[in-house]
């Protein structure tokens, strides 16, 4: 049930570019009744295969910029090293809630990103070009770490700052940043599964079942992806995050 449950799970997170780890782990807390420490480490492990199998999906299809991956992505697995570190002295019940809360404010940001950009552009310079040069590197390292900080702190993968973050700070435009995003959240993925492997909170049989099902799942999800209408795909960015939020909310 784990493996089928991922599958599908796993072509919607292709789909939509997100790395999906807040779901993974609101399905593997609420559904199966996985403890979530252990979530948040099967979730963040198995992400670094999935985003592997989107990226590569994304990368072939030329919608990944990728040196504005590899800046960010740098930053992002330090950060997510400290991210995990914090959320292993964290109680269970805790770490559960602000999971939750965060995967609310990732569905809030996106959703004002997308359907209120004037309203962004009004308060915080969006950029309209894509950032290039030394200025990239300056920029993405720490805008970087304090993404992977949250996706090792909290289990998410924080696609969704990220992807705000490559549109509004670094010019990406919306369907690049859905692949550069995949890109980014590989190295933070690795690292914060590493940092959780180290605690011994990573089940092996649990992670197996969810890593199958997520990367065949991702890998047809993502060529969908060019061919989705634009409202489409932003709704599904949206709703992800939210929905998630809300069932690990209410459903613990």
């Amino acid at each position: 049930m784990i493996f089928v449950s991922m599958l599908a799970l796993g072509a919607v997170i292709g789909f939509v570019g997100a790395g999906g780890a807040g779901v993974t782990i609101t399905l593997l807390v609420v559904g199966f009744g996985v403890p979530v420490h252990t979530s948040l480490a099967v979730a963040l492990a198995a992400m670094t295969f999935t985003t592997l199998s989107g990226a590569v999906s994304h990368f072939r299809q030329h919608e990944v910029v990728v040196a504005t991956g590899a800046a960010l992505g740098l930053g992002g697995a330090l950060g997510a090293l400290g991210g995990a570190a914090v959320s292993n002295l964290l109680p269970a019940k805790e770490l559960g809630t602000a999971t939750a809360i965060m995967m609310l404010a990732s569905g809030g940001l996106q959703y004002m990103k997308l359907y209120h950009p004037q309203w962004l552009s009004a308060h915080f310079p969006v950029r309209e070009t894509l950032l290039t040069g030394a200025a990239l590197w300056r920029r993405g390292i720490p805008v970087g770490m304090c993404c992977g900080f949250l996706a090792g702190a909290f289990g998410i993968g924080a696609a969704a700052f990220i992807q705000v973050a490559l549109m509004v700070l670094f010019g990406v435009p919306l369907l690049q940043s859905i692949g550069t995003c995949m890109m980014i959240i590989l190295p933070i993925s690795a690292a914060g599964g590493l940092g959780y492997l180290a605690s011994g909170h990573l089940d092996l049989m649990i992670f197996l079942q969810t890593l199958a099902g997520l990367t065949i799942g991702a890998w047809f999800g993502a060529k969908g992806t060019h061919l989705a209408p634009l409202p489409v795909l932003k709704a599904s960015i949206v709703g992800m995050s939210a929905i998630g939020g809300i069932i690990m909310l209410l459903g613990r």
